[in-house]
């Protein structure tokens, strides 16, 4: 096993630069996409219609800028209809003296959370319409909000280990999902070596000599292993150490990333099984990995994708256990028993692909 691992090192050190590349992509795609999710403020265009458009305008901005976290700004019906005609923005607020209407043309997740916020705003201006009768909302609502200062009865919610809730944190998912998907691209193509010793004949010569079957197999997957869990293991740091981003508990992190790389290899074993020959799988791997992160949810927010045919194809990957796990551990400080469910399936994983993916390799050779 040894003579086999330490070959392919010694190709690595004689030309480093893939692997440096692919760290520095790692680092610098969360850079460029993690940052612009986190500083990222929903805008929205608000217009009225009629005679007392921008005494409309005017009440209904504010109130909607007091009470929720999305920017909204008043513009012309015209060009507020256009954007959206455009893509330029996904929704707009047509807003009337006492409702409102949505223009828009797409179903992104955000226009439901845009609804959910004007809903609340109209809701209880409403209400409190209903309360005042022919008097003027303002005072009412001042009133209200003074009474509030001090209210009779107080609710906190916390999670379920009885600290603060942590809101989502889509840089951070980015982070993880680069970074490992990335990886995805290392440990596949150090592990298409095997086809590569096969075809070009150096196996057979291997097989003559005292090192056997299994331990050629070891020593390339366990190299493949190595190798891509040093990558993750060196952009986590740097992100911890010198970048000073909070990603959680690191060695519990680095367990997650040691198991990912463990059903990466499998999954790319597999692929490699199937393909027979360092051509095929260059074309099928580096065409098919690409597809991973985006039916695995790893670009979007929790609960995005609910299509069952998606959900089911990317409980086949190890992609979505992974990130599930380690924001489990960023954001609600998760223990090692709480991350036992995921690692369980991304080792069934490595365990069903491996074997599969060894048996399909020797039975063509056969």
């Amino acid at each position: 096993m040894s003579p086999v691992f330490y070959a392919q090192l010694l190709k690595d050190k004689r030309k480093p630069l893939l692997i440096l590349l692919f760290i520095g992509l790692s680092i610098l795609a969360t850079l460029i996409f993690g940052n612009s999710a986190r500083q990222t403020e929903t805008t929205v265009a608000v217009f009225a219609s009629g005679s007392n458009a921008k005494e409309i305008e005017q009440k209904w901005v504010k109130l909607l800028n007091d009470d929720t976290e999305t920017k909204y700004i008043i513009s012309e019906e015209r060009i507020a209809r256009e954007q959206v005609r455009e893509g330029k923005r996904d929704v707009a607020i047509h807003v009337m003296e006492n409702d409102y209407r949505l223009i828009t043309s797409s179903d992104m997740p955000n226009i439901q959370l845009v609804e959910e916020e004007v809903h609340k705003v109209f809701t209880e201006e409403a209400k409190l319409q209903a309360i005042a009768g022919s008097q003027n909302t303002a005072i009412l609502r001042e009133e209200v909000e003074s009474y509030m200062e001090k209210p009779p009865l107080t609710v906190q919610t916390k999670n379920v280990k009885g600290g603060e809730l942590t809101g989502h944190d889509m840089g951070t998912q980015l982070l993880f999902g680069f970074t490992l998907f990335i990886a995805m691209f290392t440990i596949g193509f150090k592990v298409n070596a095997i086809n590569a010793d096969k075809v070009s004949g150096v196996w057979n010569r291997l097989n003559l000599s005292p090192v056997s079957k299994a331990n050629m197999y070891a020593g390339h997957l366990l190299y493949s292993f190595c190798i891509g869990f040093f990558q993750m293991a060196v952009v986590f740091l740097i992100f911890e150490y010198v970048m000073n981003y909070e990603i959680g508990h690191l060695p519990i992190i680095l367990t997650i990333a040691a198991v990912f790389t463990l059903s990466t290899v499998s999954l790319a074993m597999l692929i490699a099984g199937m393909t027979k020959t360092p051509e095929k799988f260059n074309m099928i791997y580096p065409s098919f990995t690409p597809m991973i992160p985006v039916i695995s949810g790893v670009y979007m927010p929790p609960g995005t994708i609910d299509n069952p045919v998606f959900s089911f194809m990317a409980d086949l990957f190890p992609l979505g256990y992974a990130i599930e796990a380690m924001m489990d551990v960023t954001l609600f400080g998760a223990g090692w028993s709480d991350i036992a469910l995921p690692v369980s399936f991304m080792l069934l994983i490595a365990v069903m692909y491996m074997g599969i993916g060894i048996n399909l390799g020797e039975r063509g050779r056969r």
